[in-house]
């Protein structure tokens, strides 16, 4: 199978002020993270870092007013599409629930559908998903790049983030809240300054994935139960569009009344 060599690897756009949401436009959507880039008066911040196809942290000092300052990298949770980058960072912050995960990942590490197995391709389809070609990838990041050579390295935390604590940019502090359900040790970053919610994989505008290794469905239930308390203006999820509160009691009761059937 031959593949184009990607122009660029990584898409920038502005979303809000001092918020830069980061993908990977050449992987296949399921996997098609987003990333977001905050930036801070003392510090910035990087939510979760993609596939780890190709380097994140040379593309985002070219969107940072500084790149001499200092970066935190936070995932919002261990999947391939959210730790792919996170040994290119100093700080690595993540719940204790998933450090060990995050240190040695034992999931998916491939960028072949071959090595998916059959049970959770199906489980992506049956959400709605389109199907998988033979590659997650439809481009390469440069020329004479093997997929077959693609490693998810993940590394060590070196700091947790759990219920209550605070990760603080000088000017913008987000408190972090547990949200189980998708994984064990997902965690959502809430600005109440803001009404702004970075939900991870707890809260998107596309097909939630509840059902497989590390999944709850009463823990989703009881996550749900806590997003309904925040005042929430704007939703910045883990996967497809930003939405308002709206769209977000919409989605959760879609999904509330789906379990209950």
């Amino acid at each position: 199978m031959t593949l184009p060599v990607a122009d660029t690897w990584f898409t920038a756009s502005r979303i809000a002020e001092g918020v830069t949401l980061i993908l990977e436009p050449h992987v296949h959507v399921l996997e098609q993270a987003n990333m977001f880039l905050v930036e801070g008066a003392e510090r910035d911040m990087i939510l979760d870092t993609g596939m780890g196809i190709a380097p994140l942290a040379p593309f985002l000092d070219t969107l940072r007013p500084d790149p001499a300052k200092d970066i935190i990298c936070v995932s919002s949770h261990t999947h391939i599409d959210h730790i792919g980058g996170v040994h290119e960072f100093a700080t690595r912050l993540v719940h204790p629930l998933e450090a060990e995960e995050m240190a040695a990942p034992s999931g998916l590490n491939s960028l072949f559908r071959r090595d998916m197995p059959d049970r959770l391709l199906q489980t992506f389809l049956d959400a709605g998903y389109p199907p998988i070609g033979e590659l997650l990838i439809d481009a390469l990041p440069h020329a004479g790049y093997d997929p077959e050579s693609y490693v998810l390295r993940g590394a060590p935390a070196t700091g947790l983030l759990d219920e209550g604590d605070v990760v603080d940019l000088g000017d913008r502090r987000f408190h972090v809240l547990h949200l189980p359900g998708h994984s064990p040790g997902g965690i959502g970053l809430w600005e109440p300054a803001s009404g702004t919610l970075f939900g991870g994989d707890a809260i998107y505008d596309g097909p939630l994935i509840y059902e497989g290794p590390g999944m709850s469905i009463p823990a989703y239930r009881q996550t749900f139960a806590k997003l309904r308390q925040l005042d929430v203006r704007i939703v910045h999820g883990g996967h497809d569009p930003s939405f308002g509160p709206e769209r977000m009691a919409e989605i959760i009761e879609e999904y509330e009344e789906r379990w209950d059937g």
